[in-house]
C-alpha cells in the first residue's frame, strides 16, 4: 500500500522509496543487489518491498533499469 490508513507510515511503500531515493542520490547508478545492500545498512527492508519501491520509483519516472542491469537514477 502506498499511504496506508491503518498501518504505520514506516511500513508504506512511500516511505521505504523515499529511502531507496536515498541510496540512489548517493551514487546515481548502482547495481541491484548493491543497491539493495546499500538500502539494507539504512534499514531493514525485505526484498519484495525492496522490488516494490523500485517498481513505484519507476513509474514516477525517478529511477530507471538501464541497458546494463543497473538501476540509474533519472535526469
Amino acid at each position: 500500500m502506498l499511504i496506508p490508513d491503518n498501518i504505520h507510515p514506516e511500513s508504506s511503500i512511500y516511505y521505504n522509496g523515499a529511502i531507496v531515493l536515498q541510496a540512489l542520490q548517493k551514487q546515481a547508478q548502482q547495481n541491484l543487489l548493491d543497491l539493495y545492500q546499500n538500502v539494507r545498512k539504512q534499514r531493514k527492508m525485505s526484498f519484495s518491498v525492496f522490488v516494490l519501491c523500485l517498481d513505484w520509483l519507476y513509474l514516477i519516472n525517478v529511477a530507471i533499469l538501464n541497458q546494463n542491469g543497473e538501476v540509474e537514477l533519472c535526469s
